[in-house]
């Protein structure tokens, strides 16, 4: 008892000094303007859960609304929500889906399941207010650690069949928890790379000991090919230590009959990216790229 408590103090501490400069270094980036915020009900009574809503257009709106799910990236541990408010708006103007950009539970203070458990949350309100949203038409969005909650409840919920969902969309999804950062490489190795002692401490906020990160709620690629959603769309970036374990993931659900799986590599691109994407370089292509196909795949 006493190590565990030592053991959250220490990754407490690391993580607050961590997340104080990531703000810092992060503090011109533009802030979100969603066209409002709700506040989602929990399975915690007294508990909401946060998100930015973004209306579709008027003139492409409809009643109910398809709606896209998004779940931002942190490592599970990093304050990020808003960070993908570009994407979000991006969405909702040039599809007619109406988006939710969800604030999730962070670790070490709520290691998991407790933001697997929120991204079911929100999924069961959506699906309990079908005047407002097409039950048919509930598509999931992440980028990093939110792109790996899409897949995993996606796939390994028991409280929602994978059904349930009729897009995916995963950029830069890590897929393997269980191995060790320091044995992964990316396609092309020249770029600049996630510290394997940075994968790591996430990890360790996220995953309590003595959790199986085998298990396919933490790790998609020790999950079975057919409960990988019908309709994925993954992107990767060919400088990112992430992107062949993802793929796996993808062409082992590709090679199902009656699947629609695209995956698209992108090249020049670390993890994350899109995030500082300078205009005019490779980088602000693929992300112009990649936005594009992820509305593209959701009208399909």
């Amino acid at each position: 008892m006493v190590l565990s408590y030592l053991r959250y103090f220490w990754l407490k501490c690391l993580a607050t000094a961590l997340r104080t400069l990531v703000r810092f270094l992060q503090r011109g980036r533009p802030r979100p303007n969603p066209d409002d915020v709700l506040h989602l009900p929990s399975r915690d009574t007294g508990r909401l859960i946060k998100a930015h809503l973004y209306h579709p257009r008027a003139e492409s709106r409809t009643k109910p609304s398809p709606i896209l799910l998004n779940f931002h990236g942190s490592g599970f541990v990093l304050p990020a929500h808003g960070s993908d408010g570009e994407y979000c708006r991006f969405i909702a103007n040039n599809t007619n889906y109406t988006v939710l950009d969800v604030q999730y539970r962070l670790a070490p203070e709520y290691p998991f399941p407790a933001a697997f458990h929120d991204v079911e949350d929100v999924v069961k309100h959506v699906l309990s207010q079908p005047d407002v949203y097409d039950a048919k038409r509930v598509a999931l969005s992440g980028f990093s650690a939110g792109a790996n909650l899409s897949v995993t409840v996606s796939s390994s919920s028991s409280l929602l069949p994978r059904e349930t969902f009729s897009k995916v969309i995963l950029f830069y999804s890590p897929a393997d928890l269980h191995q060790d950062p320091a044995e992964k490489k990316a396609p092309d190795n020249t770029g600049k790379q996630i510290p394997a002692f940075i994968s790591r401490f996430f990890h360790n906020c996220y995953l309590p000991p003595g959790v199986d990160r085998r298990d396919p709620r933490i790790s998609p690629l020790y999950a079975a090919p057919e409960t990988i959603p019908n309709n994925l769309l993954v992107i990767t970036g060919d400088q990112d230590p992430f992107a062949f374990e993802m793929e796996e993931v993808a062409n082992k659900a590709a090679a199902l009959p009656g699947r629609n799986v695209v995956i698209k590599r992108m090249e020049k691109c670390t993890h994350a990216w899109d995030k500082d994407a300078k205009e005019g370089t490779i980088q602000a292509q693929a992300k112009d790229e990649a936005y594009r196909l992820a509305a593209e795949f959701l009208l399909v």
